[in-house]
């Protein structure tokens, strides 16, 4: 019978200790494992093991051309494609498009989702509406900063004297030879029955406003609108002389704008 020496039993326990010892395995990599039950392979790349997602994807929206190109300059390469959609006033960049050769995930996009402003909202609904005198004229003084012609301050009084004639009775109205309307009405107040006073507006007016959060400002001519009612009364309104034509071409000017800042063509449509 052979006794083991107590530096040979010591030398034993360390050599089972190391050899029981855990492995740490590192992350990002795939590691093969012999076990007691053969070969097991251990895959530790995924975004559980490593932190970082495995792809890019995701659609970031901005809200002007200043900010596409800030988002498109980081994430775009050479195969990235760009699309302008003029009916849904978008420009949508898919960063990891398809190559010429290779195909590519394509759920990685940058829109462009163009805002309107309230104070192009604020015209456009009421356009070809007929208003009240004291609903117009409010609607006026409201709006001074956006009109532009004639003057700010003409149209403020314009507005003021349609506020002050409104117990009155509107019996017609002529076209002068300037161009401008003018308005014939009656006081019915007591105090002063029978007076007869006048109005005069301009035929057209223009209107300065940015139609999207961002862009530049462009000029309207807007048209007077009126009807005199059997009873007497004045409604007052306005007429937009085609506002989509406007709409389009500031459209068209922010993705020329967009189109100056990148490298890639720009495709009329839509990506799938």
């Amino acid at each position: 019978m052979t006794i083991e020496t107590t530096d040979n039993v010591r030398s034993l326990v360390a050599v089972a200790q190391q050899a029981a010892a855990p492995v740490a395995l590192e992350t990002g990599k795939y590691h093969v494992l012999r076990t007691g039950d053969g070969i097991r392979t251990v895959d530790l790349t995924g975004p559980d093991h490593t932190g970082i997602p495995a792809r890019k994807s995701g659609t970031t929206t901005v809200r002007d051309a200043v900010s596409f190109a800030a988002y498109f300059t980081k994430h775009a390469d050479p195969d990235t494609e760009v699309y302008a959609d003029a009916d849904r006033l978008t420009v949508t960049a898919v960063l990891d498009a398809h190559t010429a050769d290779t195909a590519r995930w394509s759920g990685h996009r940058l829109t462009l989702g163009l805002r309107k402003t309230e104070s192009w909202a604020q015209w456009l609904e009421l356009d070809g509406r007929l208003m009240q005198q004291e609903q117009f004229a409010e609607f006026l003084e409201d709006h001074l900063p956006e009109l532009l012609e004639p003057s700010a301050a003409e149209m403020l009084e314009i507005a003021q004297s349609i506020q002050g004639a409104t117990k009155v009775e509107w019996q017609n109205s002529t076209r002068l030879a300037s161009g401008q309307r003018q308005f014939q009405y009656v006081e019915t107040t007591q105090a002063k029955a029978g007076q007869r006073g006048q109005l005069t507006v301009p035929e057209t007016f223009v209107i300065g406003l940015v139609p999207f959060e961002g862009s530049a400002g462009y000029q309207l001519t807007a048209r007077f609108r009126y009807r005199i009612g059997k009873d007497g009364g004045l409604a007052l309104g306005y007429k937009l002389e085609r506002p989509g034509d406007v709409i389009r071409k500031a459209f068209a000017d922010v993705v020329e704008k967009v189109g100056a800042d990148i490298e890639q063509p720009i495709m009329n449509g839509t990506p799938a």
